[in-house]
């Protein structure tokens, strides 16, 4: 019941800031074009920032093996919601199916996830979460770019991709300084903490302007949008519960994995229906009815794990 209280108190937390941006953008406080520089700046500098700030902690071996359990488990889950947004799209037009499917299965675990991680689970918790942010982009940009482009990978430009992503980069300096226990100066650690915890607020101010932005009525009208929300809100993680009690997994990485994989809509949803030529306004529609309706969902997920994992 704990971590399911702390959850919808976070998760308000996570409102108001939602509500700031949504405000900012919708008055002209801020320029809609800043969405795009304050995206450029979260994921290619706090987000590695806070990553690498994660790592930078007491090698100790159960946090080791606890690491090597969320790669796994975040293996698993993404695999199994992959396979759940395949078989609960089969019958969507074959027009609409890529980006629904697609939809379904990435989650706004770096914008909406990162931020809960980072309150209920503190810098242990970071570091699990990173394990599920690499396995998320390695599949993201192969596997995920397959599903849109309908075609053959162009294997050297995925890899340059994966190998340029600032967050992989993050994690395997953070992974060189947890293992060799390099001491990071003060003035170093310092300013990387700083500058990771800017992760919360300009996200979620993000995740605002996105809102503001959007004909919500127009987009929530959208045919194939809810079933879409309600696969990856509740469907999904159902099935990952249910996978953990029978698999019997328990601990703060599992707890970390599973609220990552029970995250809204990836925000680079819209950014890949653009690229990709699907149809952007339900790409759209789904990061923002799924980023609303994580209100109710993400608190009531943080519950069952609290009683049940």
């Amino acid at each position: 019941m704990q971590l399911a209280v702390i959850t919808i108190r976070q998760v308000v937390i996570l409102f108001f800031m939602i509500a700031a941006g949504f405000v900012c953008a919708r008055f002209g406080v801020v320029k809609k074009q800043a969405k795009q520089a304050f995206s450029d700046l979260l994921v290619g500098v706090v987000v590695p920032c806070m990553v690498i700030n994660s790592y930078l902690t007491p090698f100790d071996p159960q946090t080791l093996n606890n690491l090597f359990l969320a790669y796994g488990l975040s293996i698993v889950l993404l695999v199994v919601g992959g396979a759940v947004s395949f078989f609960c799209t089969v019958r969507t037009s074959s027009e609409h199916r890529p980006i629904l499917r697609f939809a379904c299965t990435y989650s706004n675990a770096a914008y909406m996830g990162f931020p809960l991680i980072s309150v209920l689970f503190g810098s242990e918790g970071l570091l699990y979460a990173s394990a599920f942010v690499t396995i998320f982009n390695l599949l993201l940009w192969t596997q995920g770019v397959l599903m849109l482009q309908g075609t053959r990978l162009n294997l050297r430009q995925t890899i340059r991709t994966i190998l340029t992503t600032p967050v992989l980069l993050a994690v395997a300096a953070g992974l060189i300084l947890y293992l060799s226990q390099i001491p990071v100066p003060e003035l170093i650690r310092s300013p990387l903490e700083m500058i990771g915890d800017m992760n919360t607020p300009l996200s979620m101010f993000i995740t605002g302007m996105m809102i503001a932005e959007s004909n919500l009525k127009g987009l929530l009208s959208r045919k194939g949008l809810m079933p879409a929300v309600f696969i990856r809100l509740v469907l999904i993680p159902a099935v990952c519960f249910i996978l953990y009690r029978l698999l019997g997994v328990t601990g703060m990485a599992a707890q970390v994995v599973l609220l990552l994989e029970a995250c809204p809509c990836a925000a680079i949803t819209s950014v890949f229906a653009i690229r990709f030529g699907c149809d952007e306004e339900l790409a759209a529609g789904t990061v923002v009815a799924s980023t609303l309706f994580s209100i109710i969902t993400l608190p009531l997920c943080a519950l069952i794990l609290d009683t049940l994992i």
